[in-house]
Formats: C-alpha cells, structure tokens, sequence
C-alpha cells in the first residue's frame, strides 16, 4: 500500500529568513523542495578548448587569467583576458566586485560558463558564471540545475536543500501498479530523480521537451490531485442539505406570457436542468455561461420564480453597480406587475433608504434583493434565503461567494458568466460545478461589424459617428483604464465628452462613469435609452449588463490596453437590435506582440467560446480565471491546450482512484496538496 511519511509535512528545517524565502516560492513544507523542480539546466559537464567554443550556446571553458584591468571609458568595465593552449577569450564584466577582482587576478586558473560572441577585441564572454579551479578538477558528472529563486536565495543554497531532501524522502508510489501501468507512466521516483540530477545521457534540450516521459508523470500527477480535490469538494457539497424548490409554475407561466418573445431552445434546456437541481435536498452548485447577448437574465428571473413560488426569497449578486442596477430595473419591470417586491441593496444608497430596504428583506416582504457587495454585509438578514445567483461570478472572490453563501445556512446558488469558458478550463478549474451552457443567441441578433482604425483617423471616426446618428441610430464611446489610474480614466472620459459635444453639435452627449452617483447614472442610462442622449461617452462601467436595442455603434478608443474579455463584452452591447451594429477598435502605436495578438483574435472572430479558447493561450489559466485563483491552486508544471489528454486521462481516473484505491488516493492528495486543503471550498 502506498504511503506518504509524516516527516514529509515538517516545515524545512533552516533560520527564519531563508524559511520567508522559501515561503515566497510556495515551499512551506519539506515535501515541497521535491515538487520545487528547474526551469533550465547548465551544462558543466563538458570542458571547450577556447578556439574551438561554439556561437549561441552556454559553453564552459578553462584557462588561466594572462591580464585583467578595469576600464573606464566608454564605461567602467572590467577586463579579463583567459588563455588556454588553444587560443585566448575576453572575458567582459560591466557590473563587478572587489572580490571579482581577487577571483580573476593574473595567474588564477578559472572555468567560465557563458556564451562566446564576436566582440571589438575578439571572441568574448559578458558576465560569464566563474569559479576559480585547479587544474585537473574533475568535472561535473551531469547537468546543473537552475532553480525558480527570490532574492537572497542563491541556487547552491537550494541545491543544498533539495538534494538533501531527495535522499530524506521514501517518494514512495501513489499510483497503483495497475493504473501506471495502463497509463504507460513512468515511476514517480524516477522521474522526480532524473529532472533534479539528470544523468550524462540526457542534454538540456531533452529535458525541456514537455513529451519527456519524466515530465508527463509530474504534470499526470499534477492533473490527478486536481482532479481528486474536485472530486472530493462535489462529494461534500452533495452531502449538504439545501431546501426543496418545487414551484407550482404559475409565475413562471405569468412572465412568459408577458414577454415579447419566445425562449430559445437552449434557454429551455438550461432553465430545465436548473429547476432539476432546485428540486434536490442538496446545494445546487451551477454555472450558468452563455456568450453576451444569449440571454441568461431572463433564465435568471424564470429560475427565481420557481424559488419564489415555492415561498423562499432569491438574492441576486452582481460585481459594479451599473450591472446591478441594470438588472433591478429590468426584472422590477417584469415581476411588479406578478405583485413581486424587489428590493434593491447597494453601498451607495442613504441610510434611510438603505434601512427601509434592509426591513423589507428581513421581514420577506422582497420575494428578490438585488444588489452589489453589500449583500453579504453583516446587517444584511434574510427572512428565507433559498436561492443566490451571482452575475459575473468570476469577478467576487471565493470568500465573498461564500459568505453570500452563508446568509441562509446552505440556499442553492447559481453562477453566470458571459466570460465563455474553454472546455479545458472547465474541465479542470471548473469540475467542480455543473455547468450549464447557452450555446445559441435569440433570432434577430444582428452580427457586428468589427474594425480596426489607428487613432490617428480620430476625425473619420468622429464623422462616422456623426452618420450613425444622422440615420435615427445611437453610440457608445469607451475610452480606457490609463495606467490603473481612475482619476486619469475619469479625466480622458470628461474631456473626451467635451471634445465630443463639440465636435458633433447637432447630438446631445452624455457621460456616465464610475465616481457618479447611482441615481445620476440611472438617470444618464435611463436618458440614453430613451434616445434623448445619441452618443454615450463612457469609462469601462458599462462592460456588462446594459441593454439599448437602439444603440448600433461601438468605439472603444486605446483597445489595444484592454484584454479579449472586456473587448468582447464591450463589443456586445451593439447588435442587440435590427439596425447593422459595428465596433471600432481605436489603437496607438506601436503595439507590443501581445497586443497584435489581441486585436487580431477580436476582429477575427465573434464566437465567444472561441475568444475564450485563444485568450487561455495568450494569457494562461493565472491570469483568465480572476478572483476564482484565490481559493484554487494555480498549476505549475500542466499545460492545459498541450496536455489535453492527460487532463482526461486524469478527469476519468480520479473516481476511480477515490472509488477503488481510497488509500492511494489520500496519499496523492497529501503529496500535492497537504496544507492547501482550504482549496476544496473554493
């Protein structure tokens, strides 16, 4: 049976600075100098004679130091020239010591480690790695580990650390013999030993290659405890106790009847696999993603319905106040005239109104509380919580979804993104959850039209707006986060309103930002709709959730700033009408590679999934997940595009493993993940 000592778990015995340092890299146990592996090698295994060192590769020569001196024009510098029997090196040092200088006194002998290139006085090496040899000094017998580090650890002192630790540890299997088998993997300890201390046979280019035997073993076993912690985090979930929520269907009948249109099939399947999971005695855990446009607010408001008729009240969470306010007044719209009291929760109302609000949840006359934050705050109190959903659920971070959680001792909770989810990120970082998804939008949507103008054709943008407006149409204008500085982006949206209102006379334009006040932005909102303002100057508080059929024009100024997501959604407040919608992507140069790559994958493509799908490659899993990583670990060694079938390899053993070989199991998990347990709450 497998097994993982307890010795494993101890912190690492050293001083208390270099224990912060090794914190810093996330080794907290001693366990985790194993895990801690290189991100390149060194190649010392193998002496050059100078003449014949090769170009455009680490190399390590041996001679003895004929001269040095330091210059100091152009720039102090210091100069050390090496000789063996084969030729001469320049060796090129323009950050130096004192003790460089005794290390590379005339008559030493030392090996340096660099690249050699063509230089004004010959062949040289700049800033090569030195150490002082006698000769004859045996040299290294495989390739030297270069470890991820922080400040004020240096890689002998991890060397020291991880090697002593590899001989300490058992690194026992977790895998029954069986399964490792079937998989074709090779042994953990192997693996583990050859990628810390590679043997002679192996170059660094091998060791590199993702396809390495060694390597598809440790990024297995990554995907596995992942894999097993969901697994485990669903289990327990399902074990909770959660309300009963069968309605009888009468208001649900009520707002069909009332809207102007029919749901799409998809919006059927979702609302049907919602009101399944409302009716178990467990938690309901969904996600509900769907592009922008699809319509998940009305699915939304058909599935708080079903909560209602059953007697329980509904909390709907939402990240901005724009977006919150949208959906009050939206769903006030359709569920006053049902005889539905919604009340509406934010940071920015008046104590009284604030108060009169708290007094209607509590007693349960609100049936629904819409609002921001402040819907977890401690005076918040429910009469009968049976039902949270949470719009752009990855912008709260895992201990605010929680306590929202928490307002009604387990209610079901629904999550909505219209940030698309590639499916191997919700295989992985998702698996947690049922997923639903609307894979379809309503009939009617016009396809937008994207462009990409440089912002030195302002004015041709200006006049095409002018046009837009001319042909009974509406525009949005977004100008951008300036070097995370609201101010700055307050300030680049109240003169652009001004340029604007002077450069399109015959238009009223209006501003809406994120320092007004939430009755004076209703107020502008309210007035944009209505079609008494026709060009809309705005910062990014309208991303999500607003809704002008009428609006046809989008012009987002500096998009090369902003990332696939907020494009995308931005993109998607236009086209919601009959009237041909486009987006004018405005960009300054030069853009950097990665902007390139943004703005080509937006004005390729409208899909939203597949947005999704290049933005995980340009950004990786850290950065696309948001405030989800702060309750789940992010992978080091997986790749999520590239290991795609060890992921499933992985998704299909791990109930297996926790079904058949419980033991193994724990112990994987231990190996991967002991003191991380608060990852499972996520």
């Amino acid at each position: 049976m497998s097994t993982f000592p307890d010795i494993a778990s101890q912190p690492p015995a050293v001083a208390p600075a270099t224990a912060k340092r090794l914190e810093k890299l996330g080794i907290r146990r001693r366990f985790d100098l194993v895990l801690h592996l290189p991100l390149r090698y060194e190649d010392e295994t193998h002496l050059y004679p100078i003449a014949q060192a090769p170009y455009g590769q680490a190399v390590l020569v041996e001679g003895e130091v004929v001269a040095h001196e330091v210059q100091y024009r152009p720039r102090k510098q210091l100069l050390v020239q090496l000789e063996d029997k084969s030729g001469t090196l320049m060796l090129r040092f323009i950050h130096f010591y004192p003790n460089h200088l005794k290390q590379l006194a005339q008559g030493k002998r030392v090996r340096a480690l660099g690249e050699v290139r063509r230089g004004f006085r010959g062949d040289e090496m700049v800033h090569p790695k030195i150490r002082e040899v006698l000769e004859g000094d045996p040299l290294a017998d495989s390739l030297t580990p270069i470890y991820p580090t922080v400040n004020g650890l240096t890689q002998p002192v991890l060397r020291r650390l991880i090697h002593a630790e590899l001989k300490a540890q058992t690194l026992g299997e977790t895998l029954p013999e069986a399964v490792r088998g079937q998989l074709g993997l090779v042994p953990f300890a192997d693996s583990i030993r050859l990628l810390h201390a590679p043997t002679p046979e192996y170059s660094a280019t091998q060791l590199a290659d993702p396809a390495l035997p060694a390597w598809q073993r440790l990024k297995f076993d990554e995907l596995l405890a992942q894999q097993l912690s969901m697994r485990l985090a669903y289990r327990a979930r399902r074990r909770g106790k959660a309300p009963v929520i069968a309605g009888d269907g009468r208001l649900r009948a009520a707002l069909s009847a009332s809207l102007p249109f029919a749901l799409t099939a998809a919006q059927q399947k979702v609302l049907g696999e919602i009101t399944a999971d409302l009716a178990q005695p467990h938690p309901m855990h969904r996600l509900l993603q769907g592009d922008v446009g699809s319509g998940k607010t009305v699915v939304a408001a058909l599935s708080a319905l079903a909560a209602i008729e059953a007697g329980f009240q509904v909390a709907l969470m939402a990240p901005t106040e724009i977006l919150a306010e949208q959906h009050y007044l939206k769903l006030s719209a359709w569920l006053a005239p049902l005889g539905i009291e919604v009340a509406w929760l934010s940071g920015s109302l008046r104590k009284k109104q604030k108060s009169a609000a708290l007094e209607q949840v509590a007693s349960g006359q609100a049936r629904l509380v819409i609002g921001t934050h402040a819907l977890f705050q401690d005076e918040v109190v429910f009469d009968n919580l049976g039902f949270s959903i949470v719009d752009e659920q990855h912008r709260f971070g895992v201990g605010q979804r929680l306590a929202l959680q928490g307002k009604g001792g387990e209610p079901h909770q629904l999550m909505m993104s219209a940030t698309p989810i590639p499916r191997t990120l919700a295989m992985s970082f998702y698996a947690d959850l049922d997923v639903s998804v609307i894979d379809e939008l309503p009939p009617g949507r016009t396809p937008i039209v994207t462009k990409l103008i440089n912002s030195a054709r302002r004015d041709e943008v200006v006049a095409y707006v002018d046009r837009t407006c001319a042909g009974g149409q509406q525009a949005y204008w977004v100008c951008p986060l300036i070097e995370e500085s609201e101010t700055l982006q307050l300030q680049t949206a109240v003169d652009t309103h001004a340029q604007l209102a002077e450069d399109l006379p015959h238009w009223r334009v209006g501003l809406v930002h994120g320092r007004m006040k939430a009755s004076e932005k209703a107020e502008v909102m309210a007035a944009f709709a209505a079609n008494e303002l026709q060009v809309l100057v705005a910062t990014t508080v309208i991303e999500v959730g607003v809704d002008v059929p009428n609006a046809s024009l989008m012009v987002i100024e500096h998009a090369e700033r902003m990332g696939l997501a907020q494009l995308h959604q931005l993109r998607g407040r236009v086209g919601r009408g009959a009237a041909k919608s486009a987006c004018v992507l405005m960009f300054d140069t030069p853009l950097s590679e990665l902007a390139k790559a943004r703005l080509k994958v937006i004005y390729e493509n409208t899909d939203g999934f597949e947005i999704a799908r290049q933005d995980l490659n340009i950004r990786g899993p850290g950065e696309f997940l948001g405030a989800r990583q702060s309750g789940l670990p992010m992978l080091r060694f997986a790749d999520l595009e590239q290991d795609i079938e060890l992921l499933e390899a992985a998704k299909e053993l791990a109930p297996e493993l926790l079904k058949r070989w419980p033991n193994e199991a724990a112990a994987h998990l231990t190996r991967w993940l002991a003191g991380r347990e608060h990852f499972l709450k996520a």
